[in-house]
């Protein structure tokens, strides 16, 4: 799976997310409105890439700790949104966190609320499938 599909996977598992074109781009929104995630596929220069929304210092926290990874994007880089480089290997772990972190950022409480109570009792999939057992 490419890192679109991955990034979309990740993005769409979100409560009330949607995507939609945003400048040339594909971009995540919260209940339509709000983005917290969009691609940046050479969109600024040659490379590929994400930004999202990241909380009070994490930009510059990641920043300093992996600056082939990070980046500050333009536009949006000054609020403390982050830049993750999609050219590089990847921790796709670290990428969910990312984005469930912006997430997080940009929902509403209620979206937050939901969020916490799927994260806190997930579903149980130790069930046997309709089909029977294999």
């Amino acid at each position: 799976m490419d890192a679109l599909e991955n990034l979309r996977r990740l993005c769409l598992a979100l409560p009330e997310v949607t995507e939609r074109p945003s400048h040339g781009e594909p971009t995540w929104f919260v209940r339509g409105k709000k983005t917290f995630v969009t691609l940046a596929d050479h969109h600024h220069d040659d490379r590929s890439a994400f930004w999202c929304a990241a909380g009070p210092d994490v930009q510059q926290t990641l920043m300093a700790q992996a600056p082939e990874q990070y980046f500050r994007p333009p536009y949006v880089g000054h609020r403390g949104w982050l830049g993750v480089y999609l050219d590089v290997e990847l921790d796709w772990g670290v990428v969910a966190d990312l984005v469930e972190d912006a997430y997080r950022v940009i929902a509403p409480k209620t979206l937050v609320a939901r969020l916490d109570a799927r994260v806190a009792d997930p579903p149980d999939v130790s069930q046997s499938s309709a089909h029977g057992d294999l």
